[in-house]
């Protein structure tokens, strides 16, 4: 493309003020990169007077983002807006439907209707461009759709939360109970608005459903993803990983196996000296497998102002340098609607629960074990007062079936005195 790329950004938080920044600072480097002078002509948010430590002067301001998708002086809407429906959904729809291309960062809006979105630019000869919803600044999308699409990939793996990242190493390195690390990233501001969106995986679990789709080439299904947050987790659980070498992270696992699409946010164990268990603070990172290249490994920061209008501009860039690609990498009409898979991969299990010391619990715990085909690679029991015995055992490789059996037939045996607490062990 030659000439001028006029972008209309609805959307002036974080990402939409470094993405004017980025435009305004690199103006000369953008245009001897891709061959065209990149613009803004509009732009519109929510409030239109607060001081946003950047000027908008120069540009058209339109209250409703539908307006500003469909103006004849914008070539490509830049949706900042977030939101899996509402005004975020209609206006991309809007620009679809008159000829725009679209770049987004909404992880939300494609996890749960890609597919249709997908359809729709496709249909119009339209491309939709979401670097900047998995992963912040991370170049992950371009990595799997471009860099790897002469492989097969076998699996996705990653830590997509950097919110959760921090409170669970904010945890083992101060000692601090998941409450109290909680109440400290809320004022820090690190938490979403509504905090489950965090803590609960599902921000993070939307990203694997965009990764898997594009991965693998069905369609997005955040709906059949098994998803798990990190309230359960505590200090004692963080304890006794560490002490037998590992890290509990808030992991995202993808593969296709014989029985359908495995797609898992949830909390797991890494070994401590792995590249995910070194990951400390608010950095991402994501592991890709694949038939040729095996494994790369992709790390930085998952969000924050400079971040992720970095990757927004990337995906700018490419439609200036007029790179046109299917939304998931190939064609939406030819994404299967895959048959999902719960847990099928077998895992080892960290297991801890507390038994009533007396003689025999733990024999009686070992023999449910051993009769639902699972065997123990190690155990430790710790030091304690009272009645409860704390106990911890890590499993040989075994199915979720097998293990759910047998933590129902150790709830029969009155000797565990609480729901015992299970977390797969991911090797990596």
């Amino acid at each position: 493309m030659s000439g001028k790329l006029r972008l209309g950004i609805a959307g002036l938080g974080t990402v939409g003020v470094g993405v004017i920044k980025i435009i305004r600072r690199e103006a000369a480097m953008l245009t001897a990169r891709t061959g065209c002078e990149i613009t803004i002509s509009a732009v519109s948010a929510r409030t239109r007077d607060k001081d946003r430590g950047v000027s908008l002067d120069g540009y058209d301001w339109e209250d409703d983002p539908v307006a500003l998708a469909t103006r004849d002086d914008v070539d490509v809407f830049v949706e900042l807006m977030g939101g899996s429906d509402g005004p975020a959904k209609a206006a991309t729809e809007a620009a679809l439907k008159a000829g725009k291309d679209v770049v987004t960062a909404n992880k939300a809006m494609l996890a749960i209707h890609g597919q249709a979105l997908a359809e729709q630019a496709e249909d119009a000869g339209r491309v939709i461009r979401y670097e900047a919803a998995v992963a912040g600044g991370i170049p992950v999308v371009k990595s799997l759709v471009e860099g790897l699409a002469g492989n097969e990939i076998t699996r996705v793996m990653g830590v997509m939360n950097g919110t959760c990242n921090y409170i669970l190493t904010r945890m083992e390195s101060a000692g601090l109970p998941y409450e109290t690390v909680f109440e400290e990233a809320n004022q820090l501001g690190y938490l979403e608005a509504d905090p489950e969106l965090d803590v609960g995986g599902i921000d993070a679990g939307h990203k694997l459903a965009i990764l898997a789709s594009a991965a693998f080439g069905t369609r997005v299904a955040f709906d059949a993803m098994e998803l798990e947050g990190i309230g359960r987790i505590t200090i004692e659980d963080i304890r006794a990983a560490a002490d037998m070498g590992y890290r509990i992270k808030l992991l995202g696992v993808a593969r296709m196996t014989g029985r359908g699409l495995e797609q898992r946010m949830s909390p797991c164990l890494v070994p401590a000296t792995s590249p995910l268990g070194q990951l400390e603070g608010g950095t991402n990172m994501v592991v890709l497998e694949g038939n040729a290249v095996e494994q790369i490994v992709l790390r930085g920061p998952g969000a924050g102002e400079g971040p992720t209008a970095s990757a927004v501009m990337a995906d700018v860039c490419d439609i200036a340098r007029g790179v046109r690609l299917p939304v998931f990498g190939q064609p939406a009409s030819g994404l299967e609607e895959a048959t999902p898979a719960r847990s099928v991969t077998p895992a080892a299990y960290y297991l801890r629960m507390t038994l009533q010391d007396k003689p025999g619990a733990l024999a009686k715990v070992a023999t449910v074990l051993g009769e639902s085909g699972i065997s123990i690679n190690r155990m430790r029991q710790y030091d304690h007062e009272g009645d409860g015995a704390p106990v911890l055992i890590v499993t040989h490789r075994t199915s979720r079936d097998a293990l759910d059996r047998a933590l129902g037939a150790m709830d029969k045996t009155g000797v565990v005195e609480s729901t015992p607490v299970a977390i797969r062990i991911e090797e990596v």
